[in-house]
């Protein structure tokens, strides 16, 4: 009994970088819908287009095709600071916290780890993130305000040289804020959901599995982060003196009524929906093909 007792104990982990490496992945696949987010979140005129159809059009017609992946390096760089930052810790806690609790931690519990772990994300991620939003919408400026990064870190040493370290973290206030309630929307709505289904007897640890539960979690993400995200947005792409702070960008976004809270709220789901999907997958299989095993 011992032994077979030793076994159904042992659970498979991910290495520490398993998150950012599938952000990282996932992000190549979903860059364009987080294109076509920027662009809406930013519109600051009501002449301009605001469907997301007519966005994806606008700005193939105009720039092309390969328009669609404008700030791809920092996209991928963002996701291998800020996901790798918030996945790690998170992962690292999770095994610490649930010694003795077996595989599911207390709600509350899970949620305190996933706070930590986002301010930490949110933090380390925001330079990419600046430089991602700037390198995005720098198409939409006219060629005589256009920033012209050749790639991230290109754009991470201009922003240096030009404005100073402390604008590398242009919208860092709202960049936290907004990694918190993104980490608790999908890593503690994941791990809560998955437990639950598989706990029914209904479900295995399996991708099915993986995939209704990521579906779900990509929902909550979304509907929690969505005013925070139109705000940080705005704030890293804001000219130097554009704003105030960050109440001066509230006032400036409820100029719209409500609704401008979730400006690009279809694009940010279709998004963030395949991306969260995507992203746990990855990591799922990376974690069962790369992993190792541990005695919880």
């Amino acid at each position: 009994m011992a032994p077979n007792s030793q076994v159904r104990a042992r659970k498979r982990v991910g290495r520490w970088y398993f998150g950012g490496v599938a952000g990282a992945l996932a992000a190549c696949i979903t860059h364009p819908l987080d294109l076509v987010k920027v662009h809406l979140q930013t519109v600051t005129s009501t002449t301009e287009k605001t469907r997301m159809r007519s966005m994806f059009v606008h700005i193939v017609r105009s720039n092309g095709v390969l328009a669609l992946y404008n700030g791809i390096s920092a996209s991928v760089l963002r996701q291998l600071t800020y996901t790798t930052t918030r996945f790690a810790i998170y992962e690292s806690l999770k095994q610490s916290g649930s010694k003795g609790q077996g595989s599911t931690l207390p709600l509350g519990k899970s949620v305190a780890m996933a706070t930590l772990a986002g301010a930490c994300g949110g933090l380390v991620g925001t330079p990419a993130d600046m430089v991602n939003v700037r390198m995005q919408n720098d198409m939409k400026l006219p060629e005589h305000l256009r920033r012209n990064y050749k790639h991230a870190v290109d754009g991470l040493f201009t922003v240096y040289r030009a404005e100073g370290f402390r604008f590398l973290f242009s919208g860092a206030t709202m960049a936290t804020s907004r990694a918190i309630l993104m980490t608790i929307g999908q890593l503690t709505t994941y791990d809560q959901i998955k437990s639950t289904l598989i706990s029914s007897g209904l479900f295995s640890d399996s991708v099915p599995t993986h995939f209704v539960s990521s579906v779900m979690a990509g929902a909550v993400a979304t509907l929690f982060t969505q005013p925070v995200d139109v705000l940080k947005t705005k704030l890293m792409n804001a000219k130097p003196g554009e704003f105030g702070g960050v109440l001066h960008c509230v006032r400036d976004t409820g100029k719209f009524g409500p609704i401008g809270f979730y400006k690009g709220f279809i694009p940010a789901f279709i998004r963030l929906s395949p991306h969260t999907i995507l992203v746990f997958i990855f990591f799922e299989q990376l974690k069962k093909h790369f992993g190792y095993d541990v005695v919880s």
